[in-house]
């Protein structure tokens, strides 16, 4: 399966630790697609985003398994992306996405 630019990312995780290292660390937490790779992710964020990729960390998780009646059913694979920008770049997904952002402790 041949997968274009468009169909890689998913979307955004949003979450509190997405947050913090998005903000920290200069990170970004990316939903793809199960068949989605390191390459593929790294140039559909520089094609889509006109950023500069550095390091892409690929994470699957498999779904789990709950009884339904006499079954085992097991849920759907998810893959997340861990991609670090260059320096200089920067991307804030989450506040184009409309996540609620927690407020800073001053």
């Amino acid at each position: 399966m041949d997968l274009n630019i468009y169909q890689v990312i998913l979307g955004p995780v949003i979450s509190d630790k997405a947050y913090r290292l998005n903000r920290n660390l200069n990170k970004l937490v990316l939903k793809v697609h199960p068949k989605a790779n390191k390459p593929m992710v790294a140039e559909a964020l520089e094609k889509l985003f006109n950023v500069k990729v550095e390091k892409v960390s690929i994470i699957v998780r498999k779904g789990k398994q709950r009884q339904v009646k006499r079954m085992t059913v097991t849920g759907a694979l998810t893959k997340k992306a861990i991609v670090t920008l260059a320096a200089g770049y920067s991307l804030d997904l989450l506040d184009q996405a409309g996540a609620q952002v927690p407020a800073q402790a001053a």
